[in-house]
């Protein structure tokens, strides 16, 4: 007996074994941002469903983030099967052939149903070449009780006018409570995201319709006064090192009386098991300086497969389950409803569920649809974008553009200084590109 019970014993190691020889391993890269770090704590149902498919993760601050994958993809390196990326890549790795079509998802994904805004965004001559996993724009959200105590109330759609007010009265340095909290770290999808979307609203535009850069109008001049203004006088010590998480984490401690940022924050900011002040939350549409535009922005976190890679029916499996509508009542299911991720299908908007969990829903879709890519500033552009500027060329000079800002927030040179800057290495990029 008892030799065969060690036989049946060496059989069933035998099979483990040879079930995980026989796994194929999918390499995922993605950003530290709490939604996705939400679904790595979520994968044992996609495992569950698919026990020959083994997830590796491979997890990063934003900037990084996006340097690696784009090194990767550019090099052919091979080291990911799924890569988060945003608006900005997609339609451009598409053209190169770096991604693989998704349009053979199966019909019960039902692409038709993510939003249009979200989904032409990352379309290519009719290919959906990315899946959104959150789709976003940007709105103000703030304290309602210092908003309250400071005797002022919210308008629905602020100016900027308002803000710098309300800032100033919500402002107790003594109490380490700021009364504006705005992204100060340096990089084309940190505090250009911000300066850009913001810059829309003043008129300020990055090119006019001969591609010549434009820091030297007086449009992006206000920009950055009324930025580095709010920043110095309401704002956090440090800000220059602070992007979105950062921000986030202020916000959830009751360090920020307002904040401006993704709309994706909103479920975080509302959550009482991480946010400190929960109850107390207010939204309103991104602020506008009279002109006609709003400062939000459009963009989507999503899950792409570069071409090449050896494992694209896995990947497909993958990218599949995390952006479905059946991960969305998984999330609903664990989580709760206000915690799924936004902005990305339009059955969403019209479930009762969410719309009476997530009080921030409206605005979020209301600011989303509001943003227009193609017509992004007050002025003709010859680009389109709303906090980006949809060439390959952009990663590099907002980037550089960006590390200008910073330093000017840090107190290392004065903002005419680095607008300077950024219009003579903008200048000096574009002339070395072609344009």
């Amino acid at each position: 007996m008892y030799l065969t019970n060690a036989r049946r014993a060496a059989t069933a190691i035998a099979l483990v074994w040879g079930a995980a020889a026989s796994a194929e391993t999918i390499t995922i890269a993605t950003v530290n941002n709490g939604d996705m770090i939400r679904m790595q704590g979520l994968t044992a149902d996609f495992t569950e469903q698919n026990p020959d498919i083994e997830l590796e993760w491979v997890t990063l601050e934003e900037n990084v983030l996006r340097q690696r994958v784009t090194q990767d993809i550019a090099s052919n390196g091979g080291q990911f099967d799924v890569m988060t990326i945003g608006t900005y890549e997609v339609p451009i790795w598409a053209k190169n052939d770096w991604l693989v079509s998704l349009n053979d998802l199966p019909e019960e994904y039902d692409a038709e149903d993510l939003l249009p805004a979200i989904r032409d965004g990352l379309t290519v001559d009719g290919e959906l070449y990315a899946a959104p996993f959150y789709g976003e724009s940007s709105m103000v959200m703030y304290r309602t009780d210092l908003m309250e105590e400071a005797g002022m109330e919210m308008p629905e759609a602020p100016t900027w006018e308002f803000i710098e007010e309300a800032a100033a009265a919500m402002t107790d340095k003594d109490n380490e409570v700021y009364g504006i909290c705005l992204r100060g770290k340096a990089g084309w999808g940190e505090n250009m995201a911000f300066l850009t979307a913001m810059s829309n609203s003043f008129g300020a535009r990055w090119f006019d319709m001969d591609w010549q850069p434009q820091f030297d109008s007086e449009a992006w001049a206000t920009t950055l006064d009324t930025y580095l203004r709010l920043m110095n006088e309401y704002g956090p010590p440090g800000a220059s090192n602070n992007g979105f998480n950062e921000n986030l984490s202020l916000f959830q401690q009751g360090k920020c009386g307002m904040w401006i940022d993704a709309t994706v924050a909103a479920s975080f900011v509302t959550n009482p098991d991480d946010s400190t002040v929960a109850d107390s939350v207010g939204f309103a549409l991104a602020p506008d300086a009279g002109l006609g535009k709003r400062s939000n922005w459009l963009w989507a976190w999503t899950l792409a497969i570069p071409a090449g890679t050896d494992s694209e029916e896995a990947a497909k499996k993958f990218v599949q389950w995390a952006t479905s509508k059946g991960y969305t009542e998984l999330v609903a299911e664990e989580e709760g409803w206000a915690n799924v991720p936004p902005g990305t299908r339009t059955s969403l908007y019209e479930n009762q569920e969410y719309l009476d969990a997530a009080p921030f829903a409206q605005k979020t879709l209301e600011s989303i649809q509001a943003a227009d890519p193609t017509n992004p500033s007050v002025d003709e552009v010859p680009y389109t974008g709303v906090q980006f500027v949809a060439i390959p060329e952009f990663a590099g000079i907002g980037t550089l553009a960006g590390q200008e800002f910073s330093a000017a927030l840090a107190g290392q040179q004065s903002a005419e200084e680095a607008l300077e800057k950024a219009q003579a290495l903008t200048a000096d990029e574009m002339e070395a590109a072609g344009y």
